[in-house]
């Protein structure tokens, strides 16, 4: 039998960020995992950093984790891997005043983004297509990680600050006394004792919490990302295209990285158990879909790809807090994709949270587990209008 103050089940960009931020606060931390660190989707993540989102309470986790990616030597120590150059979101005329929307209220949370012309934004980026753009909002600041060097990293930084890792160790089961988690049963049949318990497993988070009653309804969903060679000198920022329907990013200095979320999706595929590889029909139409606005890749030839499995809500947002009615019981899970972005403020808020009762980087109540059982799903006013396959919501 172990003991720790606290137990996070789940090795991912998130778990290690907990773990690390729950460590700062001298505080025992055991994290599980079944495989190993940055074994399961964060290690297949795109690891876009930018801050366009259409709900505020999100923009405000990226644009928070933003200030940790810029400092990551002096805040985390090694290298994440983080390359700014630059983020464009384009739009068509039926999405122009939504984007006008969305960055009004992301200017207001502060962030760094204004809205550009066609014109303006070809500027920046001479190597576009834009004609069928009516109009950008353009992130200076925004860029890329690395995310298994993001979450290595984060790791050591924890390990360092005294954290432990069973790794592997699958967690079974989560034991509970008096209303209180009390215990992480593993698949060997070992108790690991804890005050606190932080569920943090991506699309096995229900198989734990379901059991307690306390079952997201997680969905997961299979997403693919490829790489393409392109020429050298050929520079491009990242970009999220609503109109041709992908997003794609540089990767390095002869490498574009592009994705859809939701590509021939299957209906309940298993995270132990899928296709790893691109499908055909994939790369042909995400390679289509980017070289639509890069024009000059339209030659680029196929040299990887992967596919991973996205931990999916009903209304496409993360559920970060306390699990109602079993206290020290936890969870972040659900991202829906966009979890490596914001991961550094959520292991901050979160920490907070389970270590004071309340967090200050970030204001989490907007993410309560306790909105799908009161029906009050997340909503917004100004989401975009996305072409077949894009995936998740912005």
């Amino acid at each position: 039998m172990t003991r720790a103050d606290v137990i996070v089940i789940g090795a991912g960009v998130v778990g290690c960020s907990i773990a690390y931020h729950l460590a700062r606060q001298r505080i025992r931390v055991l994290v599980l995992d079944k495989a190993g660190i940055c074994a399961g989707m964060s290690a297949r993540s795109g690891a876009l950093v930018r801050m366009h989102y259409t709900y505020a309470p999100e923009a405000e986790l990226a644009w928070q984790s933003l200030a940790q990616f810029e400092n990551w030597r002096e805040t985390v120590g090694g290298d994440c891997g983080f390359t700014r150059c630059g983020f464009a979101i384009v739009v068509g005329a039926e999405n122009a005043e939504r984007l006008r929307a969305n960055v009004a209220m992301l200017k207001l949370a502060g962030v760094e983004t204004e809205v550009l012309s066609a014109s303006e934004l070809g500027r920046l980026e001479p190597a576009a297509r834009l004609d069928d753009v009516a109009l950008a909002a353009y992130e200076p600041r925004s860029g890329y990680a690395d995310p298994v060097a993001t979450t290595r990293s984060l790791a050591e930084a924890a390990r360092r600050l005294g954290v432990e890792f069973a790794i592997p160790c699958e967690a079974a089961a989560i034991r509970t006394s008096g209303g209180r988690a009390a215990a992480v049963i593993d698949s060997a049949g070992h108790a690991h004792e804890a005050d606190a318990v932080c569920v943090v497993a991506g699309p096995w988070s229900d198989r734990l919490l379901k059991p307690l009653g306390a079952a997201i309804g997680i969905t997961p969903e299979r997403a693919q990302i490829a790489f393409f060679r392109r020429p050298s000198e050929l520079r491009h920022c990242v970009y999220i295209d609503t109109i041709a329907g992908c997003y794609f990013r540089p990767h390095g200095d002869d490498l574009t990285m592009a994705g859809l979320g939701a590509w021939n999706p299957e209906s309940a595929p298993d995270p132990d158990n899928f296709d790893e590889h691109n499908d055909s029909g994939f790369i042909e139409t995400v390679h289509r879909r980017f070289t639509h606005r890069i024009p000059q890749t339209a030659g680029a030839p196929y040299a990887r790809g992967h596919a991973g499995i996205y931990d999916t809500t009903a209304d496409g947002r993360a559920v970060l807090g306390a699990v109602p009615g079993i206290g020290g019981l936890f969870v972040a899970a659900g991202f829906s994709g966009t979890g490596f972005k914001t991961a550094p403020a959520v292991g901050a808020a979160m920490a907070e949270l389970i270590a004071n009762g309340a967090s200050r980087t970030a204001d989490l109540r907007a993410f309560d587990p306790q909105r799908f059982r009161t029906g009050r799903l997340i909503a917004t006013d100004n989401d975009y209008r996305m072409p077949a396959n894009f995936g998740h919501k912005l």
